[in-house]
C-alpha cells in the first residue's frame, strides 16, 4: 500500500507543481502585457503633451504678432491723427526719416529722409 500511496502522492505533487509552473507563466505574461500597456499609454500622453506644447507654442507666436501689428496700428492711428489735427510731428522713424505735418487748407505732409531741417508750408491750395 505504501507504494500506491506514494505514487499517488508523487503524481500529486507533480501536478501540483505544473499547475504552479503555468500559474508562474500566467502572471510573467499578464505582468509584460502590463508594462507593454503602460509604456504605449505613457506614449500616446508624451505625444499629446508635445502637440499641445507646439500648438501653445504656435499660438503664443500669432499673440505677438497680433501685439506687434496692433501697435503699429496704433502707431499709424496716432501719426494719422497729428495730421488730421494739424500738428507737426518731428519724430524719428525706425528707417531715419523725419516726419512734419503743417496744417493749410489743403493738410500736406512732408517725409524728409536726407534733412534735417524742413520750412514750413505756406501755399494754399
Amino acid at each position: 500500500m505504501s507504494v500506491r500511496i506514494k505514487a499517488v502522492v508523487d503524481r500529486f505533487v507533480k501536478e501540483l507543481q505544473e499547475a504552479l509552473d503555468a500559474d508562474i507563466q500566467d502572471r510573467v505574461m499578464k505582468e509584460r502585457e502590463m508594462q507593454s500597456y503602460i509604456q504605449e499609454r505613457e506614449r500616446e500622453v508624451a505625444e499629446r503633451e508635445a502637440a499641445w506644447k507646439a500648438e501653445l507654442s504656435r499660438r503664443e507666436a500669432e499673440i505677438a504678432r497680433q501685439e506687434a501689428r496692433l501697435k503699429m496700428e496704433k502707431e499709424n492711428l496716432e501719426k494719422e491723427k497729428s495730421v488730421l489735427m494739424g500738428t507737426a510731428s518731428n519724430q524719428d522713424n525706425q528707417d531715419g526719416a523725419l516726419e512734419i505735418t503743417v496744417s493749410v487748407p489743403l493738410t500736406a505732409a512732408i517725409r524728409l529722409r536726407s534733412w534735417k531741417l524742413a520750412l514750413p508750408v505756406d501755399a494754399y491750395y
